[in-house]
């Protein structure tokens, strides 16, 4: 769509008389299942965009933009959006394959929405590829707000449960999978990975604390290696870990050491 021409836009996605007032003091607490990270819309018309925008930020949403896949990977390798709004006719580009790359490595939860009132096709193959929810433009920003509300409802229930079950679920990153009642690593193209006790241990801790430097004495603490309380038990442990993780154990990507503190699990993970 023409980015330059904002009203013609604007009336293509929003309902009349839904229009965002910019005046209107709604803001609230925001749910605590999105605290984690902010959302992501993929939207091809910036004026568009910049309304969606501005109406989640004035209700405690923050969001970040993107147009096109080579954006969304980059949204996505940087940080765990806690929900994208995908259109799913982006131009040149379909939204599906779009969709498609996402759940191939990530649960995030994910609205469509479609152009026109016939692409029911779209529709059923977006749900069926994992999208959560959609919502066909024009359409109410409060309906979208209402949608976006009970998802991440749902996403907070799930995450209580995890809390009263801690070893339901698991977490995913980079193509990997970590699943926690089972202790299975899977790696990207479906094989099993063993690990021992210790390894599984030390990657729960820095799967559950990614992107966040931890000292020898925490990963120590996490683990419960109390049969060898040496430092350098932990730095053994890593290199093991490394070794399965790492495309290269001696350049590692994955695992990096923070010189002075420890060690730091390098990429986001998400929850499942």
């Amino acid at each position: 769509m023409d980015a330059s021409s904002p009203n013609r836009s604007l009336a293509d996605h929003v309902s009349r008389g839904d229009r965002f007032d910019p005046g209107k003091d709604s803001r609230s607490s925001p749910p605590s299942a999105l605290r984690g990270g902010g959302f992501l819309i993929v939207d091809d018309d910036a004026a568009f965009r910049a309304v969606l925008s501005t109406f989640l930020e004035q209700h405690n949403l923050p969001s970040t933009f993107a147009a096109n896949r080579a954006e969304v990977r980059k949204q996505m390798n940087s940080a765990s959006p806690s929900l994208i709004i995908l259109d799913i006719k982006l131009g040149q580009e379909d939204g599906l394959d779009i969709l498609r790359e996402i759940r191939s490595s990530s649960d995030v939860p994910v609205i469509i929405m479609t152009g026109h009132r016939r692409d029911e096709i779209d529709r059923v193959v977006g749900l069926e590829l994992g999208a959560d929810d959609y919502l066909t433009k024009p359409f109410s920003l409060h309906e979208l707000l209402a949608r976006i509300r009970a998802i991440l409802r749902r996403q907070e229930i799930g995450r209580m449960a995890r809390i009263k079950d801690p070893e339901r679920g698991g977490y995913r990153f980079l193509g990997w999978q970590l699943e926690r009642r089972a202790r299975r690593l899977i790696d990207p193209t479906g094989r099993l990975v063993p690990l021992t006790k210790g390894e599984y241990s030390l990657l729960l801790a820095f799967l559950a604390s990614p992107q966040r430097p931890l000292s020898r004495e925490q990963l120590l603490q996490l683990t419960r290696l109390h049969e060898d309380v040496y430092d350098r038990s932990i730095d053994v442990q890593v290199l093991r870990l490394r070794r399965k993780l790492e495309a290269d154990a001696s350049a590692p990507q994955v695992i990096v050491t923070e010189r002075g503190v420890g060690y730091v699990f390098a990429h986001p993970v998400e929850p499942y």
